[in-house]
């Protein structure tokens, strides 16, 4: 026991004591840099953490290996708040504990994240790469792999960049707005004219957006019933991919999300114009998770759950001072010059609406005092309605009963015709000139048409759009000429339409969706059941009522959407002359009652939706006697039946191998009074239908942009009384047939643009009669037939417009006053492309 005691004993012992107290005291100091230093990486790694969590769920991952990291931080973090409560020298003694708590909890979080993350994160790289591998063969087989960003060009589908008076500052606040990073939906709000659609398509022409965007600008316009796998079908042409089939919308959401992340290698703009409140659900739908990826929606809805809207407010009264005076033209060669009070009075009751400043302002255009007079006291006594849209349609009523008769025909009527059309939908002026001609005796080249047009333009009641300047205007040659009309303002042309019951009226406008008709739609099928009926002597009251529906239409407009199954009704429409048929179906039959509307002139069927349409039940139209014009869109033309009176015949972007390719009868005896043919964009047509050669009323033939064209009849010499032959376009066209020559009332022959033409007839110089000769964009002719001296001997001047190598060709012909050579401007305008059809 004494040795126990002895110095050497103690003092080993207290060495060891004293060892332990100075490495506890050490510890103790080491405490509190320690806590700071773990406080500062916990602090750091929480909101990675979080956002990865965040990540996590949007990628529909497996929460677990997050979780533990998340609860280890979390741990750490609850660790150092206990330790910072004992940061005091009271509690000096329990240092050392935390300090070595505090070193385990942060040797552990090092050793997760050094391995077990590091683990995780290799086997989500390869799990990256296997999705990726399964991506890109989704790509292959539709052709995504052939995307490249380099092939969107421009502005797609929105139409040419509008003028914006008044609205600059509306404009610069919207494109700061656009612009923040925060911001992926933003909803442009306003009453109807207020200008949203303008200011959104002027936006994408802003040098800012265009800047940041580039060629990854899209605009959608929505109306009142979009279709979604339209909208994606023609979202994917714009991108330059194949467009797949798409088994539902959820199918055709997928696809696109795809595609669009593919193109958000650079920034994204879409642009959803004219969204009603029916469809907020789908705007929702076009929403991904895209870096730089931006969706502007214009609707007079202003949709909360995409974030505070950007209301459009009326223009303040300068400006739109500045745009009434811009729409009345009110300038020094004005019959009457309005003094201020009479303007600024018109303009207050214009309420700051852009749509009501131009039309009102158009209206009153060199008009006399008189007339501007009864505008200011008409709008006072309109101010007690202050209903929206209701407003604004009173007011606009009055531009339109200032319209005046210059012809046979109310400019008014051929307004209200605008009405039976779909709505935000390009109007072919072909169309007008068609049902015009035939309705109030206008020329058939379209001049009067045309003149109503553009007072029309003129008022600002409607938008003339010329897509392709391929001809001069004093050819008349309008296929690449439309009308835009604003929605209230077609709105205001089918409520002039309606002021009578449908029996009485002169233009019937109906819109069938689905199985959703009106009352008294009675089916034919229903009809024979209540036709056995009514020899029933205890029939129903109500039953005698559903009888079959005679109507006086002149005329007729009938608008399905895809969902329809051509199941129509019994109606009589003795005295329709025009039929407008606005379909979206992949099969369709012609109504049956078509059969007995004797007196019909029109027929116009015009496919909206994307995908060509089967026409059935095409031969009832053997049965009408008068039927002189035809115009088919987007259809599979059947085989052809006998239309002896038919003298126009117009096809526009359709299928033609059953009707000129299988049809059993010769286009000659179809159509033996046919006076013009025209066929544009029909990319399956390869060669003329058998026997048009034999047409010898023929006056008119226009084949344009059909690029599987190869060569023309060889017997196209006989079309005797041939005036106009238009070929633009038409890429794959070699040569033409010898003899043209001997078409001697040919005054028009336009070959533009055909680049595999190689040669011009020999014989062209014996064309006598020849007045025009379009050859612009011929980039395979290397030179001019010796024939062409002969124009020196024409009673009249031939024109010839080329581009500048072909002009050269023409330095070696001998300089006469009868040949006249101009080199056309090249044009660069991307108007052709159509805006959406939804």
């Amino acid at each position: 026991m004494a040795d126990l005691f002895s110095g050497g004993a103690v003092g080993a012992v207290m060495g060891e004591l004293l060892r332990a107290v100075i490495e506890t005291i050490n510890k103790g100091r080491q405490f509190k840099p320690t806590l700071e230093t773990n406080i500062q990486t916990l602090n750091d790694i929480a909101p990675l953490v979080d956002q990865m969590m965040e990540y996590n769920d949007k990628l529909d991952r497996p929460r677990q290996e997050i979780q533990r990291l998340q609860s280890r931080v979390r741990q750490g973090q609850e660790l150092a708040r206990k330790c910072s409560r004992k940061l005091s020298r009271r509690k000096f003694l329990s240092f050392p504990y935390y300090q070595g708590k505090l070193k385990s909890e942060d040797q552990s979080l090092q050793r997760h994240l050094s391995f077990d993350v590091q683990v995780q994160n290799a086997r989500n790289l390869m799990e990256v790469l296997l999705k990726v591998e399964e991506i890109l063969n989704i790509l292959g087989k539709q052709d995504f792999a052939k995307f490249s960003g380099s092939q969107i060009q421009g502005l797609s589908g929105a139409p040419e960049e509008p003028k914006c008076m008044g609205m600059d500052e509306h404009l610069s606040r919207l494109r700061i707005e656009l612009l923040k990073d925060d911001v992926s939906v933003l909803v442009l709000t306003g009453l109807g004219g207020s200008g949203k659609s303008t200011l959104a398509k002027k936006l994408c022409w802003d040098p800012h957006v265009k800047g940041k965007f580039g060629g990854n600008i899209f605009f959608v316009t929505f109306s009142e019933t979009p279709n979604l796998k339209n909208i994606v079908r023609t979202l994917f042409e714009h991108c330059g991919c194949k467009v797949p089939e798409f088994q539902s919308d959820e199918d055709a959401i997928n696809k696109l999300g795809i595609l669009l992340r593919l193109v958000g290698r650079s920034p994204i703009l879409l642009v959803l114009d004219d969204v009603w409140q029916s469809s907020e659900a789908l705007v929702d739908k076009f929403r991904f998770q895209i870096p730089d990826y931006k969706i502007l929606v214009t609707s007079r809805v202003a949709f909360q759950r995409f974030g505070t809207p950007w209301p459009l407010e009326p223009l303040d009264h300068d400006d739109a001072v500045s745009l009434f005076r811009h729409s009345a033209q009110l300038n020094s060669k004005c019959s009457y010059m309005p003094d201020d009070n009479l303007v600024n009075e018109i303009v207050k009751g214009c309420k700051g609406s852009p749509l009501a400043l131009e039309v009102i302002g158009g209206s009153l255009c060199q008009q006399p005092f008189e007339v501007w007079q009864d505008m200011k006291e008409w709008l006072e006594k309109q101010s007690i309605l202050e209903s929206g849209n209701t407003d604004l349609l009173s007011r606009l009523q009055q531009s339109l009963d200032m319209l005046e008769d210059k012809f046979s025909v109310s400019e008014k009527e051929c307004f209200m015709d605008l009405g039976l059309f779909p709505e935000d939908q390009r109007i072919p002026v072909a169309i007008l000139i068609d049902m015009w001609a035939e309705l109030y005796n206008f020329d058939d080249n379209g001049r009067k048409a045309m003149t109503i047009i553009h007072d029309l333009t003129t008022r600002n009641l409607i938008k003339l759009i010329v897509t392709k300047k391929i001809a001069k205007d004093t050819d008349m040659y309008y296929n690449n000429h439309f009308v835009l009309l604003h929605d209230l303002l077609r709105k205001l042309a089918i409520h002039q339409s309606e002021q009578e019951q449908i029996e009485q009226r002169k233009k019937l406008i109906i819109e069938l969706n689905g199985d959703d008709h009106p009352e008294w739609w009675v089916r034919q099928n229903q009809q024979g059941i209540f036709s056995r009926l009514l020899s029933l002597s205890f029939l129903p009251g109500r039953l005698i009522e559903q009888k079959q529906l005679k109507v006086a239409a002149r005329v007729l407009s009938i608008s399905t959407d895809e969902n329809f199954a051509s199941d129509w009704c019994d109606m009589t429409a003795d005295e329709a002359e025009v039929i407008v048929l606005n379909i979206r179906s992949s099969q369709y039959s012609l109504p049956q009652f078509m059969e007995k509307m004797n007196k019909l002139k029109v027929l116009i069927v015009t496919n909206y939706g994307f995908h060509l349409s089967g026409l059935k039940d095409f031969e009832i139209l053997s049965a009408l006697s008068n039927l002189r014009r035809i115009r088919l869109e987007k259809v599979s033309v059947p085989s052809l039946c006998i239309l002896k009176s038919l003298q126009k015949l117009s096809l526009h972007m359709c299928n033609t191998s059953q009707a000129f390719g299988n049809s059993s009868i010769p286009i000659s005896e179809s159509m033996p009074n046919l006076v013009e043919l025209s066929i544009d964009y029909c990319k399956d047509l390869e060669k003329l239908p058998e026997g048009v050669c034999n047409i010898t009323p023929l006056k008119k033939l226009s084949i344009t942009n059909c690029h599987k064209l190869s060569a023309l009849p060889k017997d196209t010499a006989n079309l005797k009384n041939l005036e106009v032959l238009r070929l633009s376009s038409c890429s794959d066209l070699e040569e033409m047939p010898d003899g043209i020559g001997r078409l001697c009332n040919l005054r028009c022959l336009d070959i533009s643009d055909c680049v595999s033409l190689s040669k011009l007839p020999e014989d062209i110089g014996d064309l006598q009669n020849l007045e025009k000769l379009y050859m612009k964009g011929c980039s395979g002719l290397s030179e001019v037939p010796y024939s062409v001296m002969n124009f020196e001997n024409a009673k009249h001047q031939v024109f010839v417009l080329c581009d500048e190598e072909r002009a050269q060709l023409w330095e070696n012909v001998p300089s006469t006053p009868n040949l006249k050579i101009e080199t056309a401007k090249v044009d660069i305008s991307l108007n052709w492309l159509h805006g959406v059809r939804c």
